[in-house]
């Protein structure tokens, strides 16, 4: 049986949303334009107070639109938009703040979902494909919230928000302090997912959804990627860079079989081992012609990436330079550590796609070790650093304090599991689905669950 899925979508203060044409709450129906606000931690609306409230569509093809959306949180191209939605409505107090939460069918959540991710030009193997991939993680999840979860563990762990795992060291000699945070994707507490990147976009039936798209739903209803009987995690990010990673170098310390550094090109295997610096350097300056998300041909990329992600004109390979004064300024701000002057920045770990684990920031105030690759993207960049893949040049030294960093780097995203443009290519190329997910998610079974 097709499950339900709760999906939240906008938290503010304040939130407005207009009915087409009604709907029903507490046996009352609203039309329009209607506003929630929020007072002594409850819901005030239409003159009462609620803990909350739940609205139910009236037709078949009822909606409603949520104004003032936030989407693209953190991110360079961060926007505010009305977005529009079927299904039911319900509106939460949690803390300071309202959340409104969209409840609908799994198979509507991923129509939405791939027509946000993907293109409407999209192949129709690539959005199968896309289609499984989404589905599987959204399951696993549904099934991991259901399981009890150990108690915290090793040194001072502490989460400062629900999906915040955070492990501090006490400095020592020669190292500095440590700082190691992941981020959890199926934290929520009121709700199963969110509609931001921190989970999967969803802005509902705002963007509409190709023939195609419907199509991929259709032709793969039901079907999620099983390991030993479970289902499968399954990630995915923009593009790889070359090399996927491993699931536990940017989450928690789980292995799974199934996200494994896939080398991504035709008849690549899984690579094994790490590179040493000079390799990487190698690895990062001497792009791979044969690697499919090595692309520049704008009918693929299209394919992958909405208007506001082509902002973004590089992925595969990239470079950004920082002065010494804005280097010092932006860890200063994003880390809200003083650093005083950066002298260096060094890699402590990595992945085997070349992904930093952990970075040592060498300041004259302040020395830190940082981890993993989402912290170390938060901290190095305004909105998030395009991958952790990345190599640092200083320029004019003097007295041990460079003038100038550049990191040149490879990839977008966190690299595990389906590479999205690389998936776009071998689509491209005459790949059937089944054979995208086979490159990308080894060792998988596909399988129909309803």
């Amino acid at each position: 049986m097709e499950p339900t899925i709760s999906v939240g979508v906008l938290s503010a203060q304040k939130i407005a949303v207009v009915f087409h044409p009604s709907y029903v709450s507490e046996e009352v129906c609203f039309a329009g334009q209607q506003e929630f606000s929020l007072r002594d931690g409850k819901i005030y609306f239409a003159g009462k107070s609620y803990n909350e409230l739940l609205f139910l569509p009236q037709q078949p093809d009822a909606s409603f639109d949520l104004l003032d959306v936030v989407i693209g949180i953190g991110f360079h191209w961060e926007r505010k938009e009305t977005q529009r939605f079927n299904g039911q409505l319900k509106i939460i107090a949690e803390g300071d703040k309202l959340t409104a939460v969209n409840v609908l069918p799994v198979e509507d959540y991923l129509l939405s979902v791939i027509s946000s991710e993907m293109s409407a030009t999209s192949s129709l193997e690539l959005l199968k494909a896309h289609a499984v991939t989404s589905r599987s993680w959204l399951l696993a999840q549904l099934e991991a919230k259901k399981k009890t979860t150990s108690p915290p563990t090793p040194l001072q762990q502490r989460g400062e928000q629900n999906h915040i795992h955070e492990f501090i060291t006490p400095p020592t000699e020669g190292t500095g302090e440590a700082l190691i945070r992941w981020y959890d994707k199926d934290d929520h507490v009121n709700f199963d997912v969110c509609a931001d990147d921190h989970c999967q976009r969803y802005q509902g039936i705002t963007r509409a959804s190709a023939e195609a798209v419907k199509q991929a739903i259709e032709a793969t209803c039901g079907q999620v990627l099983k390991y030993e009987e479970k289902i499968c995690d399954a990630r995915f990010s923009k593009c790889c860079g070359g090399i996927a990673e491993l699931f536990e170098n940017c989450w928690e310390p789980e292995h799974h079989a199934y996200l494994l550094p896939v080398e991504d090109k035709p008849e690549g295997g899984v690579s094994n081992r790490i590179m040493t610096e000079a390799e990487i350097e190698c690895f990062i300056k001497n792009p791979v012609a044969g690697d499919f998300c090595n692309t520049t041909d704008a009918g693929v990329l299209s394919q992958v990436l909405n208007s506001y992600d082509q902002e973004t004109p590089d992925f595969y390979r990239w470079q950004v330079s920082y002065t010494q004064a804005e280097m010092a300024e932006l860890l200063a701000r994003r880390s809200g550590i003083d650093f005083g002057s950066i002298l260096d920045l060094i890699p402590v770990e990595r992945g085997i796609s070349g992904r930093l684990i952990r970075l040592k920031i060498v300041g004259s105030k302040r020395t830190i070790t940082v981890g993993k690759e989402l912290e170390i993207r938060k901290w190095l960049s305004n909105s998030h650093l395009y991958s952790s893949a990345f190599i640092v040049e200083k320029g004019a030294v003097q007295n041990v304090v460079p003038a100038q960093f550049t990191l040149l780097g490879a990839g977008w995203g966190h690299g595990v599991g389906l590479c999205q443009i690389g998936a776009a290519v071998m689509a491209g190329k005459g790949y059937l689905y089944k054979d995208i997910l086979k490159h990308y998610f080894r060792n998988t079974e596909l399988k129909k669950i309803y």
